[in-house]
């Protein structure tokens, strides 16, 4: 496991889900400055730990895992393949950790990005298709 990458993901899952360091480490029941090693490579978590991490924000171990494992598959041939969640996970992360959606995503709720994250990823066809349901959904509500 390479210290850095895994560092690196624990801090895109955290700033994802707007949790600051102290609220993570609360959940873990851990210090701040334990949970701040883990960002900053200097710690590994535990196995328990990364079970908790897992069930704080909700999902899988296997995708968490996967998520935060860098693994050489020319070296590693028989590594389980990414699960399809986690390949979306990480294309997730990627997107509201991307310093060129900073700006767009700042104001939005979880949700909101999450739903600005697929629709960016369909065609303008479907993305109509979606806007004329999403007008009559809303009619609903009247």
């Amino acid at each position: 496991m390479k210290n850095l990458y895994l560092s690196k993901k624990l801090k895109e899952l955290r700033k994802a889900n707007y949790y600051t360091q102290d609220d993570v480490a609360a959940a873990l029941g851990i210090v701040r400055q334990t949970y701040s090693h883990y960002e900053t490579g200097k710690r590994k978590p535990s196995p328990e730990v990364l079970f908790k991490l897992a069930g704080l924000y909700n999902i899988s171990v296997d995708d968490l895992m996967q998520l935060t494992v860098d693994v050489d598959r020319e070296v590693s041939f028989d590594a389980p393949p990414p699960t399809r969640s986690s390949i979306e996970l990480a294309g997730y992360l990627e997107y509201v950790n991307d310093p060129s959606n900073k700006r767009k995503l700042q104001l939005l709720s979880k949700t909101e990005k999450e739903l600005l994250y697929y629709f960016d990823r369909i065609s303008e066809k479907d993305k109509r298709e979606i806007i004329e349901f999403t007008k009559i959904k809303t009619m609903d509500l009247r």
